[in-house]
């Protein structure tokens, strides 16, 4: 009788917690990442190789701020499913260029997919801000430009 009371001591906390698991394995579920650095080609506000950070501030709506080769950019990212490695669209400012070699900078709107894993490729439209002394005097700046970059993401 006294080893049918310790097993059932020992027992019942073990189902208990058990039962409370929602996903029925017994083990908790890894808890979800909530941010994410990318790197690569024309990342970080449009730099030649640069890096950006995005944080979820919500299931869906995340900041993004980034930097390279010479430029930085940020922006505001709504994703498609409630998690970090989802496609979203993002509302972004680029600056390209620093002091004598600034180029330009837009503001704009890009479609970013992702992958389940690594890959990260943006699209979009942006509309240029102004120009700097890197552009040539004979360069005209269309009312419209295109925004692109592609890189390797890791969730954190």
């Amino acid at each position: 009788m006294k080893k049918i009371f310790l097993l059932a001591l020992f027992a019942l906390p073990s189902i208990s917690l058990i039962a409370q698991d929602a996903t029925g394995t017994g083990l908790t579920p890894p808890p979800e990442k909530k941010a994410a650095v990318t790197v690569g080609f024309l990342q970080g506000g449009g730099a030649l190789i640069g890096v950006d950070l995005e944080y979820l501030v919500t299931p869906q709506l995340g900041l993004q701020a980034g930097a390279g080769y010479i430029g930085f950019g940020a922006g505001v990212n709504y994703h498609l499913k409630p998690a970090i490695n989802s496609s979203f669209v993002s509302l972004a400012y680029w600056h390209q260029g620093i002091g004598d070699t600034f180029a330009q900078d837009a503001v704009g709107s890009v479609f970013t997919f992702r992958a389940r894993k690594y890959l990260s490729a943006s699209l979009g439209l942006g509309i240029p801000l102004s120009r700097g002394p890197a552009l040539d005097i004979d360069f005209e700046q269309p009312p419209v430009m295109l925004l692109y970059s592609i890189g390797i993401y890791f969730p954190l």
